[in-house]
Formats: C-alpha cells, structure tokens, sequence
C-alpha cells in the first residue's frame, strides 16, 4: 500500500458498526455465508455441551467452546466478505488500483496514468517487485496503452523488472480475485530504498511538461524557463 498517514485509531463501538456493515454486506450477497455461521458457532458449542454432558470436560471448558465459535466466525466473514467484495467491484473501473491501495505492505499506486474516453486505463504500481502496469477495460484498446507506457517507463526504470498484467477473466488475463495473491508471490527483485528512488524518479517523469504535438506556430513564444524544465534542469 502506498505510504499514508497513521491511521486512526477506531473506538471499540465503531468497530462493532463496521463488523456489522460487513456481515450485513456479506450475508445478502453470498448464500452459503449465513449457513457457514451457523456451522462454525453450532459445532463447538454442541462439542463441548455434549462432553461436558457426559462428565468428560468440566464447565471451565464452556468459555474455551464460545471462543472457538467466535475464532470460526471471524474466519468465515474474512473469507467469504473478501469474495464477496471482489465479486462487486468486477466489472468497476478502477477496481485493481483500489485493491491494490489497500494491500499490506508497501505498494505505490498511481492509478490511470493512461486511460481513454471509454473507461479503458492503465494503472501504474511500484512495489518490492519492481514497475507493474495493470490494464482495465477492452482488451485491443488497453494493449496499445500498455505498450506506450512500457516505452515510456524502459527508459527510466533502470534494471527494475518491468510487469504488465491484464485484468479479466478470458486466458491469459489476471481475474480480479486473484490479483491480490498474484502481486504477493511476485519474487522481491529491488530494495525499499529502490522503491522509494523509483518512485520519486517516476512522479518527476510525469510532472515534466510535454512538447505539443505537431508544429509550433511561429508566432508562438514558449513560457518562459520551459526549455530549461523540458531538459530536467
């Protein structure tokens, strides 16, 4: 994730709020989750009351059973929210930048750094494994994007590893669901440090103003200094 602020601290009730938007945006999207609960927090409880029934386990052993039914829960709603997320945001523009944004660890996000009108863009991430480039939209339209910042970013990257992905579910395309875990077992080519001088190398080479395309009119006087900043001076 790219470098933020500190987060906040969240109160205990505020928790509880978000746990609960969670499980209620998690059970009317996923069919098999309420059930999965039941299972999870029925069978601890019935093991222990039935042991505990027949003299095996004393009643010490009833808060060891509620906790396990709670351990299962919070397991399930980690699993199946997660699914369920990733299913809503297919098909959104921008999605692949948003998770990425809030994966652990230190990932650089910018996202759209090319795009057309029709919602096709690239999104451009720095991280531990080198320069990544992830592709939303048309397939056809979304290569030529890809390629001309692979042009682009050859230049500069040095001895980075260079990555392009294509999000989608057809062959050769990265599902959504699977971009998370995908980034994650990319092998750690470069330093922290080299992150940092990538990324800073990177902004620099997107603020740099750009000649316009064609020719210049005659009698148009370029502002001034713009020489001097096209040159990196």
């Amino acid at each position: 994730m790219a470098k933020a602020q500190e987060p906040e601290k969240v109160g205990f009730f505020t928790r509880l709020k978000q746990i609960g938007m969670v499980f209620s945006f998690t059970a009317k999207r996923d069919k098999l989750f309420l059930p999965l609960v039941i299972t999870v927090i029925a069978v601890p409880l019935i093991v222990v009351g039935v042991l505990f029934g027949i003299g095996v386990l004393s009643w010490i052993w009833l808060p060891m059973g509620i906790l396990l039914a709670l351990l299962g829960t919070v397991i399930v709603l980690n699993l199946r929210s997660q699914k369920a997320m990733m299913k809503e945001a297919e098909g959104q523009p921008g999605a692949a930048a948003s998770i990425i944004e809030n994966m652990r660890g230190d990932w650089r996000v910018t996202p759209a750094v090319a795009s057309t009108t029709q919602f096709d863009m690239v999104h451009l991430i720095i991280g531990r494994p080198g320069v990544i480039l992830l592709g939303e939209g048309n397939p056809s339209r979304v290569k030529g994007l890809i390629n001309q910042e692979r042009r682009r970013l050859v230049k500069v990257i040095g001895n980075a590893d260079l990555r392009d992905f294509m999000i989608g579910n057809e062959e050769g395309q990265l599902p959504l669901a699977k971009l998370r875990s995908t980034l994650v077992r990319l092998p750690r080519t470069i330093t922290g440090k080299d992150v940092n001088a990538l990324d800073k190398r990177l902004k620099a080479l997107s603020a740099r103003p750009q000649m316009p395309r064609g020719a210049m009119p005659k009698n148009m006087k370029p502002p001034k200094g713009a020489f001097k900043a096209m040159r990196g001076r």
